[in-house]
Order: C-alpha cells, then structure tokens, then sequence
C-alpha cells in the first residue's frame, strides 16, 4: 500500500515507522475458522465492533485453549482506515499467549505504546488515536462472548476519555487535589482530551455523555460551595469557642438563653417529664445587686405542685449555678 493512497507527505511524517509497516504488511490479518478452531483443539470466539465516530469496523478471532483460558492464536478483519488496521494488527499479536482476563487488561494506550519507535513520541497523530480504542473495545466484546458476560462487565468506572483510558472519577479528584481552572490543565496532568479531543467539548466528531468543560464546572462550583459551607462551619465553631471561653455575664441576651437552655435540656427537664411537668424559661434580667435573674414559668403537674417554690426551685438555680454562674437567681413566675 503506497503511502500516498493513505495520507498525504506531511501527516505522515506523524506516524511511527512500526505503523506504516503493518498499514502495509498486517501479520495477523486473517480469519480462523470452526475447522482449523477443531483440529487445533481449541474454542474459537469471534467478537465483532463498530467505531460510530468514522465508520471503522474491525471483527477479531481467538483461538482458546478451553482447560487454560489461554489465547493460543489471534486474527482480525478490519473495514477501515490504515491507522485502523495497523492498531488492530498489534492488538492480535499482543493478545496472544495471554490468558482471556490479562488480555481483557489490554488498554488502547497499551496497543499505542507497542506502535511507537521512540517510548516518547506518539506513534499517531491525536486525530487517530481514537483507532486504537476500537481495538480496546473489540478485546472487551472477545472477553464478553467468551465468558457470556455483559462488555461493560470489565469496566470499573465510567471512562470520560476512551483515548487515554481517563476516568470520571479520576478527572475530578485531580481537579480537587490541584485546584485546577482549566482543561488545558486538567489534560496536562491527566492526558484527558490531548488525542481526538471528542471528550473536551460537544462538537466533536463523536458525541459523548460527559465533557471536560461540563466537569470542570461542575466540579469548580462543588468545590465553591464546599468551602462556603467550610468558612460557615469555622465561624461558627470559632464563635461557640469564643462563648465557651466567655463568662456567663459576659454573654448578650440571646447567648445567656442559649446557655441556660442548654443546660435544662440537659439536667433538669428530662426529671420533671418523668413526672409529667416541664417548664419555659420566660427572661433573664440582670439585677441590681449583681446577680442574674431567671424567670421560668412551670408546665404540666409543675405547675401546681407545692415544691416548684422550693425544693424544685432550689434544685435548679443549684444546677445553673454550677454550671454557669454563681450569681445566677431562679424566680418562677
């Protein structure tokens, strides 16, 4: 295959050697049939897959040895483009000699990697990265056939970029850690939208279900409201610490009923509702001889009981004065 019937001079330059070889010369271009499946002593699976986004198709074979789960040979048809075929030749022959569950650990990025002359350049342009999620995919549909699973069994996590395998969660909790603003950051730390770019914005030559501008958004203002509710928390932490250190005559109006109900609720109400009673705390009035006065208003069987003047009052303006002020008086009304 020339190379000018594929692309033209200067996208090629773009593409590694090892591609342009089995663009030209695929190894594992083929099929395996039910007779050769028998007389080898195997089981054949075939697992077929369509690229919505340019078209592409590529049908795979294994050959598995049934006692092992071992794939004893691969081949692949491919109906697409030369970047299609390269990808789906080197994804053959890297599925051979694995078991059907380390193949299914094949990644894309793993078929590009194997395409490369240099571990440091890209064997494709980004615009055809996504030919090699096509033979991700298929391995996937292989391992479902075989094991008469769902495809989608063998994914952990929704996958926002099918081009570097980068996942949902993984995009936001790099945003969160770094405090990323951008999605060029967010493809600078995750590799997310550096190929075909489908995964950045809608418009893309294939739709997608989540966005890298829709999740940085989302999280950005998750991230906003968290460290709104963060400072109303400090605030209010710091002010309940700053009352806890005050004296009880130091507190206004509004903090002295929050601390006296506090303490009712705590000592003494739940022992007058045992016995049918309560009562309400009706206003507290600084005196002039120093002391605070408490006005409190019986409820229920409190209400006419004789020792709400005395041994009742006395019990509680003792456990107000131990725990807020000594100076504090009881005055039932």
């Amino acid at each position: 295959m020339a190379k000018n019937s594929l692309i033209n001079g200067s996208i090629w330059e773009q593409y590694s050697q090892k591609v342009q070889d089995r663009m030209n010369n695929p190894r594992y271009m083929g099929e395996i049939t039910e007779e050769e499946a028998k007389a080898r002593g195997g089981k054949l699976v075939v697992a077929d897959f369509g690229a919505e986004s340019c078209g592409d198709a590529v049908r795979l074979y294994w050959l598995i040895d049934p006692k092992t789960d071992r794939i004893l040979d691969a081949k692949f048809k491919s109906f697409g483009c030369g970047t299609a075929i390269a990808s789906s030749d080197t994804m053959a022959e890297l599925c051979i000699g694995k078991t059907v569950d380390q193949a299914v650990k094949i990644t894309n990025l793993d078929v590009e990697h194997a395409m490369r002359d240099n571990p440091d350049e890209p064997a494709v342009p980004p615009q055809k990265m996504h030919c090699s999620v096509m033979a991700y995919d298929v391995i996937k549909q292989a391992a479902a056939n075989y094991k008469g699973v769902d495809p989608a069994h063998f994914e952990d996590e929704i996958i926002v970029c099918d081009c570097a395998r980068v996942s949902l969660g993984t995009i936001k909790e790099v945003i969160r850690l770094n405090d990323l603003h951008t999605v060029e950051e967010i493809t600078q730390y995750t590799k997310a939208g550096a190929f075909c770019k489908s995964c950045v914005r809608p418009g893309g030559h294939e739709e997608k279900d989540y966005y890298l501008v829709d999740i940085l958004k989302q999280t950005r203002e998750e991230m906003e409201r968290e460290r709104l509710q963060a400072q109303a928390n400090a605030s209010a932490a710091t002010s309940a610490k700053v009352g806890a250190e005050m004296s009880f005559e130091q507190l206004n109006l509004i903090g002295k009923f929050k601390a006296v109900e506090g303490v009712l609720d705590e000592d003494i109400r739940p022992m007058l509702q045992m016995d049918g009673g309560n009562l309400d705390v009706i206003d507290i009035r600084p005196a002039d001889d120093g002391k605070t006065d408490i006005y409190i208003r019986y409820l229920g069987a409190c209400s006419g009981c004789a020792s709400g003047a005395s041994g009742t009052l006395y019990a509680i303006e003792n456990v107000l004065q131990e725990n807020l002020s000594p100076n504090i008086r009881v005055m039932p009304i």
